[in-house]
């Protein structure tokens, strides 16, 4: 009975840990924008790395069957082929052979024109992502600025001595929306700098399927 009461008298009461939406509500207002903006760069990471993935398909096997469609002359075979395939390789290699009888540098023009619109296509909503991983830290940052200025407010209406309850209170919810604000804006970088690293990997093949199909045309018959 003795031993029973020393160890209840020795061992505080646990307090309820807080979860994460009893952090983002004590973070304020700051924090609505800062999830919107982690909701935003999550979809845009997985939509474009579904996007980015399909149009990073081997293309040696396709390359292979147009070349030897365009070395026997069944240019609508090939055409027929290109369209069955959605890459951008594909369309770019659809142009070309579209343009079998123009002149070299017209076929390459308008392969490139291809190149760029389907580079754009794969680029699509990377800035914004990147706009976030830049803004969002700055929200943060603002929303801790608006949460220190509200605890020192509240610091200065109360009279005697200020407790150190209600000044560490105060401080670490401030500092709520800088910790969220910095956990999505490196989030978002890390996702940014990884795509555009698959879409450089994707251009590469874009250019060496470009560059063997123009070689192709330039193949004695």
């Amino acid at each position: 009975m003795l031993f029973t009461q020393i160890v209840t008298t020795a061992t505080p009461p646990a307090e309820d840990a807080l979860s994460v939406i009893d952090l983002a509500i004590k973070g304020g207002f700051m924090m609505i924008p800062i999830i919107l903006s982690s909701f935003i760069a999550i979809y845009i990471f997985v939509e474009r790395l579904l996007t980015i993935n399909k149009a990073n398909q081997s293309p040696d096997a396709f390359v292979g069957k147009i070349k030897e469609m365009v070395l026997r002359g069944d240019i609508n075979g090939a055409k027929l082929l290109c369209s069955q395939f959605d890459s951008p390789i594909a369309r770019m290699i659809e142009k070309g052979v579209t343009r079998i009888g123009s002149p070299l540098k017209n076929i390459e023009a308008s392969i490139e024109n291809v190149a760029k619109l389907e580079l754009f296509k794969l680029e699509k909503n990377l800035s914004i992502l990147a706009t976030v991983s830049g803004a969002a830290p700055m929200m943060g940052f603002l929303g801790t600025v608006i949460g220190m200025v509200e605890a020192f407010i509240s610091i200065a209406q109360e009279e005697g001595s200020v407790s150190p309850k209600l000044l560490s209170s105060g401080i670490y919810t401030a500092m709520i929306t800088t910790v969220a604000g910095l956990i999505v804006g490196i989030m978002a970088y890390l996702a940014y700098n990884y795509l555009v690293t698959r879409v450089s990997k994707v251009v590469h093949k874009m250019e060496y399927s470009s560059i063997e199909f123009i070689d192709l045309l330039q193949e004695p018959r």
